[in-house]
């Protein structure tokens, strides 16, 4: 890709202008979607209720697989929002690509290392947080590194670094791959005029559509390895 990113420089810390923009308009297309499909709610739901009921359905079936009960009750909007928003910034970058003299200002953010990092650090952290919670600090300790044997241990804590490695990089190799695709295919398609432009766009189309899948598995399975991570801090080993 020859477009980059805007960053700009704070106090000597470089920030990332179009991974801050291009996560507030993800932002705001999920509460956008969320807020239309919300309006006049019935208790017999037809239309644009069923497909929010579908939606909720669809992630709280995704929970209650991995924390069942009125244990993972309280995971089900987290789980709503962080698919809706993993999903949403997939697909951005299909739909929208600002660019300004060669600076990208809006692409998808999950297109960034640095986006799914941050993503993957706070599931992780939240899966830490509730553990605590659940058993107390001590108890939480022995829960999670000490059974069924204690001389796991090292090896429960390299697990918890390539956790938080594959569940970023998984998601940025996905969409970054896709959007490097499709900035390729067309390059080829605008270097020899009308004639590649033909060949290519059918190329382009299916390409788009099958980017528009891998962004739909992805997001799912983001999802259900983030309840997995939580499962494993918040439930009792055996």
């Amino acid at each position: 890709m020859n477009e980059e990113s805007l960053v700009v420089k704070f106090l000597g810390i470089p920030f990332s202008i179009t991974n801050v923009v291009s996560t507030l308009v993800a932002m705001i297309i999920v509460f956008c979607v969320v807020w239309y499909l919300s309006r006049n709610l019935a208790l017999r739901p037809k239309g644009k209720q069923n497909v929010l009921e579908a939606l909720i359905d669809f992630t709280n079936g995704i929970v209650s697989a991995n924390i069942p009960g009125e244990q993972g009750k309280k995971f089900n909007l987290f789980a709503f929002v962080l698919f809706l928003f993993i999903f949403v910034s997939n697909q951005l970058g299909l739909m929208i690509e600002f660019i300004v003299g060669g600076k990208t200002i809006i692409k998808s953010p999950t297109s960034d290392v640095m986006t799914t990092l941050s993503m993957a650090l706070i599931v992780l952290l939240l899966s830490h947080y509730f553990g605590v919670k659940t058993f107390g600090f001590k108890g939480y300790l022995v829960n999670s590194y000490l059974k069924p044997v204690s001389f796991m241990l090292p090896i429960e804590l390299i697990e918890e670094f390539t956790n938080f490695l594959t569940l970023s990089f998984r998601l940025y190799g996905n969409i970054f791959a896709g959007e490097v695709l499709l900035t390729l295919i067309g390059g080829v398609a605008k270097s020899h005029g009308l004639l590649t432009g033909v060949v290519m766009l059918p190329i382009e189309m299916i390409w788009q559509g099958f980017s528009v899948f891998i962004g739909s598995i992805q997001a799912y399975v983001f999802v259900t390895l983030s309840m997995v991570y939580i499962s494993r801090k918040v439930q009792r080993e055996a």
